[in-house]
C-alpha cells in the first residue's frame, strides 16, 4: 500500500499537480473539503488531515448540534483516496476522502462506507450492480440571479441552449478529460436549469463521479462568468433540481430487471428489490430529499416522484421502470426519481441498494405497477394499491426516519444519529428568512 501511495503521488506530481483537495459530502449533503500542497499528498493519503468529531453533524447553516456521542472532544482523519484523484485545470488536484479514526481504521462516520457495505452484501448474494446518475443544476449570473428572466426559458429550448453552447461544449470536454464522459446534456424546465446524465458505473465510482462532476461544473461555470446551483429548489416557486438514480442488477451476467414474467419483464429478485425500496422510501426521504428546501420540490405534478409507487415509464411514480427496448441501449433499469441534488450520493445510493437487498433477502412481493398518474386515481383506489404521497415536511420525514430500524441499520447507528441530529436542527431554521438565497450554493462545489 505504501508503494502504491508513493507511486500515485509521484504520478500526480508528474502530471503537474500543485495542490490536492480531498472532498466529502456530509450528512446533510453539503460538499466540504481540505487541501494540501503537492508535497503533502502522501501524508494526506496515508495519515489524513485532522477533522473534528463534529464534521458528521455540520448543518447547512454551519451550526453544529452537539450530542452525547459527537462533542468538542475527539478527532477524525480525512484520508484522500488517490485512486480517485484527478488533475483538473491549472494543476488543481481533486480526490474524494474517506473518514478514518486516529488509529487509521475506517470510522463508522465514513459516508462512503455506507455504500461499500451494501455493494459487498449484494456481491455475497451473487448480484452485481451498476448505478447511473442524472444531475440537474441551475445556472445563474455572478450575482446569483436566475438566467432567462428577461427573455424567457423554454424547456429543452434550442435557443437558450445555443446561447450557452460554449459553456456546454467546454463542460463536455472537461468532464471527459476528468474521466466522466457525459451521456447527454440539455436545457431543462426551470430558469437557467440544465440537466446531464452520467454513464452507469460500479456504485462507489458512480457516487464519487457525482462529486467530481459538481466540481468540474462549478469550475467551468465560473470561467464563463456563471455560477452553478445544486440547491434542490434554488428559487422560490421555481423548478427543483433532481438527482435521479438509475439502478440495474445482474447475477452470473444475466440481468434481473428483464427476462422475467412479473409485470412483463421483472424477475422475482427484481420485483423483490422494487418492493424493498418502496417499503423503505418514506424513512429514507430524510436523506434522499431532506434539506430545508427539498419539500417544495416534492409535490404531485412536478415529475419529482412524490408518489410512493412504481410503474413503466411513469414519471409521477417514485420508481420509474425503464424496459429493455431499442430506445434503451443500457438495458432495463429502475429510476429512483425522488432523490434531489441536496442528497449525499453515497448515503442515497447506499440506502437504495440496502433497501433493494432487504427486499430480495426477505422475498418481498411488489405491488402492481401504476399505469396512470396516481393523482387521477380516487383515494380509495390509491389506498387499495398502497399508493401514498412520500413525506415532504421535516416533521413527517423525521417521524418516518425514527420509526424505521432497517434504514438506520443500513446507515449504521453513528451516522443514523448524525443524520437525525442534522435534520432536527435544520427543521428549526427560521422559515421567515430567504432560505433560497441563503442556501442557493450550499450544495455546490
Amino acid at each position: 500500500m505504501s508503494d502504491s501511495i508513493d507511486e500515485q503521488a509521484a504520478a500526480l506530481r508528474g502530471a503537474g499537480i500543485r495542490t490536492l483537495t480531498g472532498v466529502i459530502s456530509d450528512s446533510g449533503g453539503v460538499v466540504r473539503a481540505k487541501t494540501v500542497p503537492a508535497a503533502r499528498i502522501e501524508s494526506f493519503a496515508r495519515h489524513g488531515m485532522g477533522a473534528s468529531l463534529t464534521w458528521p453533524q455540520f448543518c447547512v447553516d454551519n451550526a453544529v448540534p452537539l450530542t452525547r456521542d459527537v462533542s468538542v472532544v475527539g478527532d477524525l482523519r480525512l484520508t484522500a483516496d488517490l485512486g480517485t484523484a484527478r488533475v483538473l485545470d491549472s494543476g488543481i488536484g481533486w480526490a474524494v476522502a474517506d473518514v478514518r479514526d486516529q488509529d487509521g481504521n475506517r470510522s463508522p462516520y465514513c459516508w462512503r462506507d455506507v455504500l461499500r457495505r451494501q455493494v459487498v452484501a449484494l456481491t455475497g448474494l451473487g448480484i452485481e450492480v451498476l448505478v447511473g446518475h442524472e444531475m440537474e443544476f441551475a445556472l445563474t449570473d455572478e450575482q446569483g440571479q436566475a438566467l432567462g428572466e428577461q427573455f424567457g426559458w423554454p424547456c429543452y429550448g434550442a435557443g437558450v441552449y445555443s446561447e450557452l453552447a460554449e459553456f456546454a461544449a467546454d463542460l463536455c470536454e472537461r468532464l471527459d478529460a476528468a474521466g466522466v464522459p457525459l451521456e447527454q446534456v440539455h436545457a431543462e424546465y426551470g430558469l437557467g436549469q440544465f440537466e446531464l446524465s452520467l454513464p452507469p458505473r460500479e456504485p462507489l465510482t458512480a457516487a464519487d463521479n457525482v462529486l467530481l462532476a459538481r466540481s468540474v461544473i462549478g469550475r467551468v461555470a465560473r470561467e464563463h462568468h456563471l455560477r452553478a446551483s445544486f440547491s434542490p429548489v434554488p428559487f422560490a416557486g421555481g423548478s427543483g433540481n433532481g438527482a435521479h438514480l438509475h439502478l440495474s442488477m445482474t447475477r452470473d451476467g444475466r440481468p434481473l430487471f428483464s427476462g422475467g414474467d412479473i409485470a412483463g419483464h421483472l424477475t422475482p429478485d427484481a420485483a423483490a428489490a422494487v418492493a424493498g425500496i418502496l417499503t423503505g422510501l418514506p424513512a429514507a426521504m430524510a436523506v434522499l430529499a431532506g434539506t430545508v428546501v427539498s419539500g417544495e420540490r416534492l409535490h404531485p405534478g412536478h415529475w419529482s416522484g412524490a408518489w410512493s409507487c412504481w410503474g413503466l415509464e411513469n414519471r409521477e411514480a417514485a420508481l420509474r421502470y425503464l424496459a429493455p427496448t431499442h430506445g434503451n441501449p443500457h438495458g432495463a433499469n429502475l429510476e429512483v426519481k425522488c432523490v434531489d441534488s441536496g442528497a449525499n450520493p453515497w448515503l442515497a445510493s447506499g440506502l437504495v441498494l440496502g433497501l433493494a437487498r432487504a427486499g430480495i433477502e426477505d422475498r418481498l412481493t411488489a405491488p402492481s405497477p401504476v399505469t396512470v398518474d396516481p393523482a387521477d386515481l380516487s383515494p380509495a383506489e390509491r389506498a387499495a394499491g398502497g399508493i401514498a404521497l412520500l413525506p415532504a415536511t421535516a416533521d413527517e420525514q423525521l417521524a418516518a426516519f425514527e420509526a424505521d430500524d432497517r434504514v438506520r441499520r443500513i446507515l449504521g447507528a453513528p451516522l443514523a444519529a448524525a443524520v437525525l441530529a442534522v435534520r432536527r436542527h435544520e427543521a428549526t431554521i427560521d422559515p421567515s428568512q430567504d432560505l433560497h438565497r441563503l442556501f442557493r450554493f450550499a450544495w455546490s462545489a
